[in-house]
């Protein structure tokens, strides 16, 4: 089902207008998942991106246009479809935002406020893309990066909405650090958005947009002045049409259980993509609490062009080849790209909410971005690193970690991984928490077979965690695969580990190497005092379901407290 459930008629001459490249909200992004299935749009208008579509038409190298895509492309996230799926109707839902923001904290109720609000729950609005690939400069921001927006159109009846949805960017689109560890308004693009706060954006729209609804009238015409340059057309489409339907959604979903969501998406940077997936495929139903509990951690995208399977446990690999086997750098071909694409393609549709043939239909557009993936590097660390311990710490990896995480070696652009073991480890021997193996169910495994996937990914429960690359490890924390660690040192000393702690808009610690914070005699870590997020932290809670710290120990066993500093200081390279 959907807020949503719009049905307008068959179309009569319908028209698309070009994205527009004004600030939009997201805000019914995530609630979607639960809103899935009730009165599928009978229209069927797809929109694109303005800017990607410039792109196109300019004959770029093929990893160039990878990233344009990467960061601008929708892949087939903006329709009327996928309205009654992920993508929103965002001037109600900015409007709605706002208004909720000044009713509760007196801010100002004027469109400047919506981009400090979108920030507020990690969502990034850069200066510029320090890894932008020429030709021409980087692009200027006016709404996050990885936030799209379109106008869909038609003549008879008139209906006119601009709507939104995410990319890839919004998750994987990380910022840098100043030399002192604060974060900067420069975005990597490829990084993890360890901030992106979607339960917490969830919570907020939901709550404004129930607020909205009791005086309908008055976010009409908030939503006029705050945006004047909306036609009559859109402003009609909204009285009658998708103002009435959200009424009754929220109504109902109020007298359900009072949720906007049918499972949690966790702290800030993680997601919860299995529970999303069943949601899509209506797989929901019956299963075991503990299930919709498979929190992972955005990871960085460098070294996905040697995965043998996808996903922190393994789950999708391709049909007819070995799930874990060694791959080298130097042997990654076409026909390993197009593998890849072919997976990463499916994963529109639980962070999309695009349906399977859509998504299927979007293979190439993926294939794209896969020639960037195989180009990308990570940024190098933001500060000087010690020689002589790195080179020590390089032989502590070579003994203890490259049999898991792999073989690094100097390249062009510093070290890189050439060799990747794709070892599952099981869950008995790793000891990590275990919510996001139980998640994945032969269910999904099946219910995936009969998509037009099905001839491309063999999904699979697995019995353990694969371990991961570690490319661009000093910017990704919080670690472990569902972000349960604030520092690579804490993930060194296991009994350090804090209970909960502060993650979101964080600095950078460089001696531990992760989230910088102050520990409290109540056992949870805060950021320093000095520090002012830019965006909104949230507490993650390593006693909640899914949520457990645990594991990962026993490779630390029997070092001395110089070894692990020197590996500490050999992994800020990677």
């Amino acid at each position: 089902m959907s807020i949503i459930d719009l049905n307008v008629g068959p179309p009569i001459g319908s028209t698309l207008r070009p994205l527009r490249g004004r600030l939009g909200a997201v805000a019914l992004i995530m609630i979607a998942p639960l809103l899935t299935g009730c009165g599928l749009i009978s229209l069927d208008i797809e929109g694109r991106g303005e800017r990607i579509v410039e792109y196109e038409d300019a004959a770029l190298p093929p990893a160039t246009l990878g990233q344009r895509r990467f960061i601008f492309d929708d892949m087939g996230g903006l329709s009327t479809k996928t309205l009654n799926r992920f993508a929103v109707p965002w001037k109600l839902t900015a409007t709605a935002l706002v208004l909720d923001a000044a009713a509760r904290e007196g801010g100002p109720v004027r469109r400047a406020a919506i981009a400090p609000l979108l920030q507020s729950y990690g969502f990034i609005i850069p200066d510029t893309i320090a890894n932008w690939r020429g030709p021409g400069p980087a692009p200027t921001f006016e709404l996050p990066i990885g936030l799209i927006t379109g106008t869909l159109e038609i003549g008879f009846p008139a209906f006119e909405l601009e709507v939104a949805n995410i990319g890839c960017a919004a998750c994987h689109g990380g910022v840098l650090y100043d030399r002192d560890g604060e974060p900067q308004r420069a975005v990597w693009a490829g990084l993890p958005n360890s901030s992106l706060n979607l339960e917490g954006y969830v919570q907020a729209v939901y709550r404004a947009l129930k607020l909205a609804m009791v005086q309908p009238d008055e976010q009409l015409a908030t939503m006029a002045r705050l945006f004047p340059e909306m036609s009559a057309t859109e402003l009609e489409t909204y009285r009658d049409h998708i103002v009435p339907r959200v009424a009754r959604r929220l109504a109902a979903l109020t007298a359900d259980n009072d949720r906007p969501l049918p499972f949690d998406n966790g702290a800030s940077g993680l997601t919860n993509g299995v529970a999303s997936l069943k949601a899509q495929l209506e797989l929901l139903h019956g299963e075991a609490l503990d299930r919709d509990f498979g929190f992972t951690s955005i990871p960085d995208i460098g070294g996905t062009m040697l995965r043998s399977s996808l996903l922190v446990d393994g789950f999708y690999a391709p049909h007819g080849a070995p799930r874990q086997r060694p791959r080298w750098l130097d042997r990654v071909d076409a026909g390993q790209r197009d593998r890849l694409a072919r997976i990463v393609a499916f994963f529109t549709v639980p962070a999309f909410g695009i349906s399977p043939e859509t998504a299927a239909a979007a293979m190439g557009r993926v294939r794209d971005v896969i020639d960037f993936v195989a180009d990308y590097r990570p940024p190098p660390f933001p500060a000087p690193i010690d020689l002589d311990r790195a080179a020590r710490g390089r032989r502590v990896y070579a003994a203890h970690c490259a049999g898991c995480h792999g073989d690094y070696a100097n390249g062009p652009g510093g070290l890189e991984l050439v060799q990747f073991p794709n070892r599952l480890v099981d869950l008995a021997e790793i000891g990590s928490d275990a919510a996001r193996v139980r998640a994945a169910t032969p269910t999904i495994a099946t219910a995936i077979a009969r998509t037009p996937f099905g001839p491309h990914i063999d999904a699979r429960s697995g019995s353990g965690y694969v371990a991961t690359p570690l490319t661009g490890l000093w910017a990704s924390a919080p670690y472990l695969h569902n972000g349960s660690v604030p520092t690579l040192w804490h993930l060194m000393h296991p009994a350090e580990r804090p209970r909960a702690f502060e993650v979101g808009g964080h600095r950078l610690d460089f001696a531990r190497v992760g989230i910088a914070g102050a520990d409290g005699a109540d056992g949870v870590m805060r950021h320093p005092a000095d520090h002012r997020p830019w965006a909104r932290p949230t507490l993650y809670d390593t006693t909640t379901t899914g949520r457990g710290n645990g594991g990962h120990t026993a490779e630390f066993i029997g070092l001395s407290e110089a070894e692990k500093t020197d590996l500490i200081e050999f992994l800020k390279y990677l």
